[in-house]
């Protein structure tokens, strides 16, 4: 049973409804949970091992891609220990310092996935546009310092976000409508005025999603228009080719998002809308290293090998036992 503070009490912890109505269900419901969590995590595993461990895929295409597999398993482990607490053993609560962490590490880890797959876009554009001064632009370590202000870009403004946080007092209903803590959700049992809190909030996600999005779609108008100048045919498709990855990640990334708010404008039941909102982070990491795994011809020959070689190895080693 679900308790909800009185609200003239201040709450020492949140309580998370997991999927409203769908109490009974929970056992069942948390098996695709359970195994996107685990295609997410051994993905972006296996995409890191292979990046690490071949020497010809130390270039920035790939090193970005190692970037955002770091991205997916940390939204993954951040968001899926709580929901499935909740879905296995009905642990809803939640401290306040607990839930301030995870929304803090849920937003910034959202925020700079934005950030580079801007970045991803930008090395797409000068490798399309500009192929000759590609190596002297994207060096590795550019590279690296790309990451490195994507996650500046992506935190750091998330820091006066949760100062505003702790210094409110809690004393309005406890109750979360979701499996794991939100920014929107935490603000609504606040029993102070939230409102530049709410101002604050909206521009820094106008800022680094919005922005993000309308610059990445700048970057592949430009892509668009140089592809459509080259005259062979071939040359077209094989320059198209290379950003079919990272486009399928970008609307990954972004529809989700977008069916959140349509569902949360029209839908007034809140189940929809919690079973959205997981899927908003947990399908893009699941699907990300898949997609790449696919549509990359170098990751995927190095998968294909490595498996393939482990196997024969263990075969012969049973073999000759």
């Amino acid at each position: 049973m679900l308790v909800v503070n009185d609200s003239k009490l201040e709450s020492a912890v949140f309580i998370l409804t997991g999927i409203p109505g769908q109490e009974n269900f929970h056992v069942w419901i948390s098996i695709p949970f359970c195994l996107m969590y685990v295609i997410s995590i051994f993905g972006n595993s296996v995409i890191l091992f292979i990046i690490k461990t071949d020497p010809n895929l130390h270039e920035p295409m790939y090193i970005f891609l190692s970037m955002l597999a770091v991205l997916d398993l940390g939204i993954s482990m951040s968001t899926m220990p709580t929901i499935l607490g909740i879905l296995w053993f009905n642990s809803r609560e939640i401290s306040h310092d607990a839930c301030f962490a995870q929304l803090f590490f849920i937003h910034g880890l959202t925020f700079t996935e934005s950030s580079l797959l801007l970045s991803m876009a930008i090395d797409r554009l000068v490798a399309i546009c500009n192929p000759l001064r590609y190596a002297s632009i994207f060096t590795p370590p550019r590279t690296v310092k790309m990451g490195m202000l994507s996650l500046l870009r992506g935190a750091v403004p998330l820091t006066p976000d949760l100062i505003f946080l702790k210094q409110y007092r809690y004393c309005h209903s406890n109750l979360l409508s979701h499996s794991y803590c939100l920014n929107q959700e935490v603000m609504k049992m606040a029993c102070s005025d939230t409102r530049p809190h709410s101002i604050y909030s909206l521009f820094i996600t106008l800022a680094s999603v919005g922005l993000d999005g309308l610059l990445i779609l700048i970057s592949y108008v430009m892509i668009l228009k140089t592809v459509l100048s080259i005259a062979s045919h071939v040359e077209r498709l094989k320059a198209l080719d290379t950003c079919v990855s990272h486009i399928c990640v970008i609307l990954l990334f972004y529809s989700p998002e977008l069916g959140l708010s349509v569902i949360h404008r029209f839908v007034k039941n809140s189940s929809p809308l919690t079973i959205m909102g997981n899927i908003y982070l947990l399908v893009p990491p699941m699907m990300n290293p898949i997609v790449y795994s696919v549509k990359t011809k170098n990751i995927r020959v190095r998968i294909i090998r490595t498996f393939t070689s482990r196997g024969h190895k263990r075969l012969n080693s049973l073999t000759s036992c």
